[in-house]
């Protein structure tokens, strides 16, 4: 099995002297290929940092992080926009929909950002994705006349179009009922096990959590240590135990 993203020794500070302020502290872990990982921890401990280390947005102060075998602060920065454009899909607690466009146009915008037209592989690749994620009537409807969980799976459909094999998911239930919710996680779930996809889940939701394949728990910057959970089968309530034993 191949390794999707890795990371080893990772060190964030903000500032500068002796205003510096670690962020993240010796991060080491990989994603293989397939798998779901999440990562869970209170406000405040780094996990919005390291999604934008994972994808190339920021710079670790020491260690690396590698993308698809390749180490991202080593690359120019067009060559790392261009390995992050390749390999990672994102999605977001806010959907980022463009919305003066249909839900059929913003499935289609990665094929737009890359300047392919909607040829017919486009168009059926659409179609296909809009039916697997129960968006098949709602083509045409523009973002305001959705609801959450289907401004979220339209979402996940325009992550899915550009076909990187790494999904980083911020949140991505953080603002849908826990109905909507669990069907986004399922959907989540498929891209693993169907398509060979890697998540990288960052949630505070235990239930959420309960679909991966490993829970790592970041507290105060670091990785607990002897804390990591491990599928498939994780309960709600195994989780719960962790996150209480962590004071978290």
């Amino acid at each position: 099995m191949s390794v999707a993203v890795e990371v080893q020794g990772v060190y964030k500070f903000h500032g500068q002297g002796s205003e510096r302020v670690p962020i993240l502290r010796e991060i080491s872990f990989s994603v293989q290929s397939g798998e779901f990982v999440c990562v869970m921890g209170p406000s405040g401990s780094g996990k919005s940092t390291l999604l934008h280390l994972l994808s190339g947005l920021d710079k670790p102060s020491a260690g690396t992080v590698q993308l698809a075998g390749q180490d991202l602060a080593q690359l120019s920065e067009r060559r790392r926009t261009l390995q992050r454009r390749e390999q990672v899909g994102y999605v977001f607690q806010f959907f980022n929909l463009m919305p003066n466009l249909s839900v059929q146009e913003n499935i289609a915008l990665p094929l737009a950002i890359a300047g392919q037209g909607m040829a017919d592989t486009g168009r059926t690749r659409v179609t296909t994705l809009a039916k697997r994620l129960g968006l098949a009537a709602r083509l045409e409807a523009l973002p305001h006349q959705l609801s959450g969980g289907e401004m979220q799976r339209t979402s996940i459909a325009r992550a899915l179009m550009g076909e990187q094999p790494l999904l980083l998911c911020d949140e991505p239930t953080g603002n849908l009922s826990q109905k909507a919710g669990a069907q986004v996680m399922e959907i989540l779930r498929s891209c693993c096990d169907d398509d060979g996809r890697s998540v990288l889940l960052v949630t505070h939701n235990p239930r959420d959590a309960s679909f991966a394949d490993r829970v790592l728990f970041l507290v105060d910057g670091e990785l607990a240590q002897d804390a990591e959970l491990r599928g498939p089968g994780l309960t709600v309530d195994e989780i719960h135990e962790a996150l209480k034993a962590l004071s978290i």
